[in-house]
């Protein structure tokens, strides 16, 4: 009797299915811990999508890392709408938010609506992020209500920093925990799927994180956040100057580039690029 021939496995590992904002409470559900970070182009969405990334903020942070700014005040949304038009051509899978900057939903609830409506329609993205608690709650409420998914972002939140006048630790003190975890409840009532907290105690963190039934995505937050957000630019050591203890650093980019860089134009003044085989 013959033996069967050994057939090799062809198939092909499962396919990731789209996140969904849906996906988000699953995970918090059962434990899952959810990753995300930033991008601004196409390449860099592209390597994160690839690496299986569950979300991909097109953050205001733009003007830091790509713009040079010092805040990220003057990031128009334009801006904003260009950079993630970029990186939706690189997304498949990945939940993908992108940034409202700022005074583009402070004036009023029409012109809020507008602009998040622009940004869903010409980007492609799958949700938007808006800064702030209470305040900020009639229009959180309106956008889910015509269906545009929205994630907050409390704690330290860069827009504000004319009013915080430094970037330290938000939450410190009573009064203002107190604050944070009600604007906290209050964006999870008007109907945030996630919020985003920034630079506050871990305890504060784990408190606000085990009150709600949303997930919530720190940053300098802690490890009880149901997931966690770094700019790319930082954990790939890009950035030289921001350097926060909350940021860890998986490549210095910064130094491997100059060295490269030092490298191509020593050999153009030495004659040794291009060589034969580099040459037509």
């Amino acid at each position: 009797m013959k033996k069967a021939a050994n057939k090799t496995n062809t198939s092909r590992p499962a396919e990731r299915k789209k996140i969904t904002t849906k996906t988000l409470t699953t995970m918090k559900e059962r434990g899952e811990k959810i990753a995300a970070l930033t991008a601004y182009d196409f390449l860099f969405a592209k390597y994160l999508e690839e690496s299986g990334i569950d979300v991909i903020l097109v953050g205001d942070s733009l003007g830091n890392v790509v713009q040079g700014n010092p805040t990220t005040l003057s990031v128009t949304l334009d801006e904003m709408i260009y950079h993630a038009k970029l990186v939706k051509k690189s997304i498949k899978t990945a939940l993908m938010v992108v940034d409202l900057p700022f005074m583009s939903y402070h004036v009023d609830l029409k012109e809020a609506v507008r602009n998040c409506g622009r940004v869903m329609k010409e980007t492609g993205c799958d949700a938007v992020k808006l800064e702030g608690g209470e305040r900020i709650a009639e229009v959180v409420q309106h956008l889910v209500k015509i269906g545009i998914p929205v994630m907050g972002h409390l704690g330290l939140t860069p827009q504000s920093i004319n009013i915080f006048g430094t970037y330290v630790t938000r939450g410190t003190e009573p009064e203002e925990a107190n604050r944070i975890r009600k604007d906290a409840a209050i964006l999870e009532q008007a109907g945030c799927f996630a919020v985003v907290l920034e630079k506050i105690p871990a305890r504060l963190a784990k408190k606000i994180t085990s009150s709600l039934k949303i997930p919530t995505i720190g940053i300098g937050a802690g490890i009880h956040c149901d997931g966690q957000i770094l700019v790319t630019h930082d954990m790939l050591g890009m950035t030289e100057l921001f350097r926060p203890r909350f940021v860890r650093r998986y490549l210095d980019i910064a130094s491997l580039a100059k060295e490269a860089f030092t490298k191509y134009i020593r050999d153009v003044k030495e004659q040794k690029f291009p060589n034969k085989n580099e040459s037509y």
